[in-house]
Formats: structure tokens, C-alpha cells, sequence
């Protein structure tokens, strides 16, 4: 898969003109360069990917950052405060050491749950090691109706533990 790398100019750029094609996105505050300048604070290394969804009410930016050392890292940032919300390591597969410790629910139960609250089409799969250790799958599916879900099952206990909408990504799925 390519890696694509991008500037923080590139980001706003991008960004501009996704959220200049419809009103339909939520506004923030902060913007994107807020963003972008305290997620590479928070996790130094190149932005692969940035994702903007809705949190409850509160719109936030996802970074993919990878780091100098391979290690990659999902950076959440409140975008109307321009604070970091969250910061988690995301690993290759579910066979990673740190993953498999925690793991009890096989991939495949925790996309049958997934999909049972959000009939569609599983378009990405990560998983991810949260800030407390816990493992999880995170899926991005593509409703039926067109929305893009975020949703993300514990690996331990098999439930959902939240599910946003995303309105657009720029860089790799």
C-alpha cells in the first residue's frame, strides 16, 4: 500500500475544499491547522491520514500518524477546541503481541456485531491498542443509506463501545 505524505498547508488545502463542497459538515472552531500542529505535539512523525466525524455533538479530526520508528499512531483532536481528546497505537492485525493479550472476541464475531447495528459494508478494519491498554477492532462501514459509521467493538467483551459518522478523509483508507 502507498503512504502518502502530507504537509499541513496540503491538509488545510484539502480540507477547504471538502468542506466548501457542502454545508452539510458540522463547523468547528479550531480548524484543521490547530489540529494538525497539536496531533504532531502529541505524536511526532508523518500524517497519513485525516478523517473528520462527528463525536456526539462534537466534531473531531483523526490523524493517522507514523512515527520515525514504524510505530503507528490514530490522534483525535476536538475541533472546536483544537485540544487532543485521545491518542491510540494502532497495530497491523489482530495477531500482534499487544492485541493478541487482550483479545477474547474473534475479528469475525466483533464484525457480525458491528454489522447487526449498522447493516452495510465493512470498508476498513484497524485495530487498535486504547490509551488504557484495552484492545479493540475499530470498522468503517458503508450503510445502506450511504453514510460512512465508525464503530468500535472491545475485543474483550464484544460490545460496541462508541460508533460515529464520518463526513471525509483525505489520505489512505
Amino acid at each position: 500500500m502507498n503512504k502518502i505524505s502530507v504537509s499541513i498547508s496540503a491538509l488545510a488545502l484539502l480540507a477547504g475544499s471538502q468542506v466548501a463542497l457542502a454545508d452539510a459538515f458540522p463547523k468547528n472552531k479550531a480548524g484543521m491547522e490547530t489540529c494538525v500542529q497539536a496531533a504532531l505535539q502529541a505524536k511526532a512523525g508523518t500524517i497519513i491520514k485525516v478523517e473528520y466525524k462527528l463525536e456526539g455533538k462534537k466534531p473531531v479530526y483523526e490523524f493517522d500518524i507514523e512515527s520515525a520508528d514504524g510505530t503507528a499512531w490514530d490522534v483525535e483532536c476536538d475541533a472546536n477546541t483544537g485540544k487532543i481528546v485521545e491518542v491510540e497505537q494502532e497495530v497491523e492485525s489482530a495477531d500482534h503481541p499487544l492485541f493478541k493479550a487482550k483479545a477474547t472476541v474473534s475479528e469475525e464475531d466483533a464484525r457480525k456485531t458491528a454489522l447487526a447495528a449498522y447493516p452495510g459494508d465493512i470498508i476498513e478494519v484497524e485495530y487498535e491498542i486504547e490509551q488504557d491498554g484495552a484492545a479493540s477492532y475499530e470498522f468503517d462501514i458503508k450503510t445502506k443509506d450511504g453514510k460512512e459509521i465508525k464503530v468500535e467493538v472491545d475485543a474483550t467483551s464484544g460490545k460496541i463501545v462508541e460508533s460515529h459518522q464520518e463526513f471525509y478523509q483525505i489520505g489512505k483508507e
